[in-house]
């Protein structure tokens, strides 16, 4: 074999310094296609993906209070005393009866009651149940799906919507319905609602009845009276007092 070549001292030092240029170079390009490679492209911030839309949160319902607070200014409005009778206003103590109970004759508008008094005359016999009520308020209109339940609340025997009319008494416009079997004669029925207050009365004497009336709150007598009902369906009116 022949022997190598010598090299000279000039190109080793260009062998050198070429190797040192590769060795500097090489890297660095390296460097910048891994860089390319491994740059992410943009994408959406996850703060904002994550991030759930608000749930609404739904409006409480009205729940039956079962409950009864005292309500002065309620128990305020019922006269002590009415064509020379005592009427009786026993404070909250003195009865069981709640909102909750007496509002389950009223459907929806009786979810709304907050407080009631009940009042009464021993001989002839009456009967008041007197509620407050939450807005919205109730118009004596809107009482007429639960007349039936209202007339069972106090002693009527039938669940009828018919025999009861809307017209005035005492001048006050309200609902009225005349006794049935379960009821003494010439007793009748009323109910009606104004200003967030609605009541419920019976009573056997009409005398005393219309006195109680007159003595109560009460949306007056339209201008002019409702006409007189034909046909005694829902939502028929009559100007005739129940006198």
């Amino acid at each position: 074999m022949a022997p190598p070549m010598p090299i000279s001292r000039a190109d080793a030092a260009r062998r050198a310094l070429s190797v040192r240029i590769r060795a500097t170079i090489l890297p660095l390009a390296v460097a910048v296609t891994l860089g390319a490679c491994a740059a992410p492209s943009p994408s959406p911030s996850l703060g904002a993906a994550a991030s759930p839309s608000p749930t609404p949160k739904p409006t409480p319902l009205p729940t039956p209070l079962y409950s009864n607070s005292p309500d002065p200014a309620l128990a305020a409005l019922i006269p002590r005393e009415l064509a020379g009778k005592a009427v009786q206003v026993p404070p909250i103590t003195d009865f069981a009866y709640t909102p909750g109970d007496i509002g389950e004759a009223y459907g929806e508008i009786g979810l709304r009651f907050i407080s009631l008094q009940v009042a009464y005359i021993s001989q002839p016999r009456l009967s008041l149940y007197a509620m407050r009520m939450q807005p919205p308020f109730a118009t004596s209109a809107d009482l007429e799906p639960h007349l039936a339940a209202a007339g069972e609340y106090v002693g009527i025997a039938g669940l009828h919507r018919e025999p009861w009319t809307l017209g005035v008494a005492g001048n006050r416009l309200v609902w009225w319905r005349p006794e049935d079997m379960a009821t003494l004669k010439g007793t009748r029925v009323y109910t009606w609602a104004v200003d967030g207050l609605v009541f419920l009365m019976i009573g056997a004497d009409e005398e005393q009845n219309l006195a109680m009336l007159a003595a109560l709150p009460g949306a007056p007598a339209p201008t002019p009276t409702p006409r007189p009902s034909v046909s005694g369906t829902p939502g028929a009116s009559a100007t005739a007092s129940p006198s």
